[in-house]
């Protein structure tokens, strides 16, 4: 992707210079498997689990935090998320007041191992996830690492762009009131039908992530849409499921098949158009 030399947000809180000790709420191992496939592009899971995640990992230490410097590329890495930021900013405030609405910018905040958020406590092995609590958008780089040595997907820096893009998708269902008004549908339904809902929501947000790549084709390189919708394909939880268990159990699916996550990632895309998204009545 294009973008150095271009301008880059403010609207970042760069906390990958302090190491925390204390409490790390996800542990490695088994849990952190668990919270991976969970939460990986997490949009509203986050909040849910912490509580159960909380009491495996047992009290609470004292929490100490020391500054450590960061390496180039850890420089280079936050310069093209804040350029990323601001791409989306400026989009969707474009976006926005053309249909008489007035965008409210997140925050995005890269971290390392782990983090404290309105949503509770999570660890690198959450996946990149939205707080709807606090409005923030938060992103432990390694992360994509995983996602090409474990899962398979291309490498490359619209991957993280695409992921980024993602996550702004559920700050838009925030400030829409479509995460709430889904949350409120899912009381008292049975846990497949919430699933349905749930798949319907990380759909959506996969396609405003299209329409803001639609929007931005001026900075693309070649290659990029293949690298997102490889990072899609990838994330689907048919893959998930068939590289961590063996086999594929749908109505356990809460973020959408391989397929479904890149059909509206490219529908987005092809179409720049937010009134053709409404993945709850059009789930393919």
């Amino acid at each position: 992707m294009k973008w150095l030399g271009r301008r880059q947000s403010d609207n970042v809180e760069d906390r990958r210079g302090m190491s925390s000790g204390g409490k790390t709420i996800v542990g490695g191992g088994l849990i952190g498997i668990i919270i991976l496939l969970v939460n990986v592009f997490g949009g509203e899971n986050a909040q849910m689990i912490t509580p159960i995640l909380e009491q495996m990992q047992g009290s609470q230490g004292n929490q100490t935090e020391t500054a450590v410097p960061l390496s180039k590329e850890d420089q280079e890495m936050g310069d093209f998320v804040r350029v990323i930021l601001a791409d989306n900013e400026d989009i969707w405030s474009k976006i926005f007041a053309e249909n008489g609405m007035t965008y409210k910018k997140p925050t995005l905040v890269l971290f390392k191992g782990s983090v404290q958020t309105a949503c509770g406590g999570a660890s690198s092995a959450s996946g990149p996830f939205y707080c709807p609590g606090d409005q923030k958008v938060y992103m432990d780089l390694g992360f994509f690492e995983e996602l090409k040595t474990k899962f398979g997907a291309k490498g490359g820096d619209f991957a993280i762009a695409y992921v980024i893009a993602h996550e702004i998708g559920h700050h838009i269902q925030t400030l829409l009131g479509t995460s709430a008004k889904m949350r409120e549908e899912q009381q008292g339904k049975s846990e497949a039908e919430a699933n349905k809902l749930s798949v319907a929501l990380e759909l959506q947000a996969d396609f405003y992530a299209g329409v803001w790549t639609h929007y931005n084709k001026e900075n693309l390189d070649i290659g990029d849409i293949e690298e997102a919708l490889s990072a899609a394909n990838a994330v689907g939880d048919d893959a998930i499921q068939s590289k961590m268990q063996g086999h594929v159990v749908p109505d356990s699916f809460t973020h959408g098949s391989s397929e479904q996550r890149m059909y509206w990632f490219k529908k987005g895309f092809d179409t720049g158009d937010i009134n053709q998204g409404n993945t709850f009545k059009e789930i393919r």
